[in-house]
């Protein structure tokens, strides 16, 4: 009984031993963490319940001098957020009229970001002459956000004048209101 007890014996302190080899536990351990960041690229005007603005111009009060502009309105401001694709792509914000208006010039001039956002922000262009072409009026946005609302992003100031630089003083006719569409897009460089 002495002889088959002892290979008995030492098999199953065999096996106790190395399982007990494959089973123990380091000073170190890891594991994977997959993480999702999702590409953005979005855009909108704050506040959203005003963002309608009217601007006009005055008649003369002295025969010979032209109408003259109502005053400027810097009551909106333009917000984005956004996640680029590459460590080097950068994104614009364009502009456009839906129409021009006859003899009307409708500026815009969007100041640098403020408020609460935080990011590679974009940089704001000149005063632009508005047309029914795509211009560019923040660029070098990369990843980043403007914060929401009023008081977040590029404060936007719209003016008019009569004539100018493509309005032509001699297009203007009276009206009551003519109504035109200004649309900003975020895009890729």
């Amino acid at each position: 009984m002495n002889n088959l007890f002892t290979p008995r014996l030492l098999t199953a302190l065999a096996l106790i031993f190395s399982a007990n080899a494959y089973a123990q536990d380091t000073n170190t351990d890891n594991h994977t963490v997959t993480i999702s960041i999702p590409e953005v690229a979005i855009v909108d005007i704050e506040p959203a319940a005003t963002k309608n603005i009217s601007l006009g111009f005055t008649a003369p009060t002295e025969a010979g001098l032209p109408v003259l502009a109502g005053s400027e309105n810097n009551t909106l401001w333009l917000n984005y957020s956004s996640i680029k694709s590459t460590a080097d792509a950068t994104r614009n914000v364009s502009v456009r009229l839906s129409a021009i208006v006859p003899g009307v010039d409708l500026q815009v001039t969007a100041a640098a970001a403020a408020g609460t956002g935080d990011g590679a922000l974009g940089t704001p262009s000149a005063q632009l002459t508005l047309s029914e072409a795509d211009q560019t009026i923040i660029s070098g946005i990369g990843s980043a956000y403007t914060g929401d609302g009023a008081s977040n992003g590029h404060n936007l100031t719209y003016a008019i004048s009569p004539g100018g630089t493509t309005g032509v003083y001699a297009d203007l006719e009276a009206s009551a209101t003519q109504v035109t569409t200004v649309t900003y897009t975020i895009s890729d460089n």
